[in-house]
């Protein structure tokens, strides 16, 4: 899978291992949000943003969320509300 140009709608067509490689090949990693039930890794690619959940107790990947703006960003905020 090569893209030159990867946008939202393109990666929502993909299946959860074509996902994965594209977060691997074309994601900068943004930050982190660790809870006891999950951990949560933020990426950018090219305009738009991934998050890639994994189950704590199962150390597998359970979700993959791709998204441009709203409240999933809130987490990976460093500001108290």
């Amino acid at each position: 899978m090569i893209f030159n140009k990867l946008t939202l709608y393109e990666f929502n067509l993909l299946d959860l291992n074509d996902k994965m490689e594209a977060v691997n090949q074309y994601g900068t990693f943004i930050d982190n949000h660790i809870t006891t039930k999950e951990r949560c890794n933020l990426y950018a690619i090219d305009m738009f943003f991934v998050e890639v959940v994994y189950s704590a107790e199962h150390n597998s990947i359970t979700e993959i969320k791709s998204f441009k703006t709203g409240y999933l960003l809130d987490k990976y905020s460093n500001l108290s509300i």
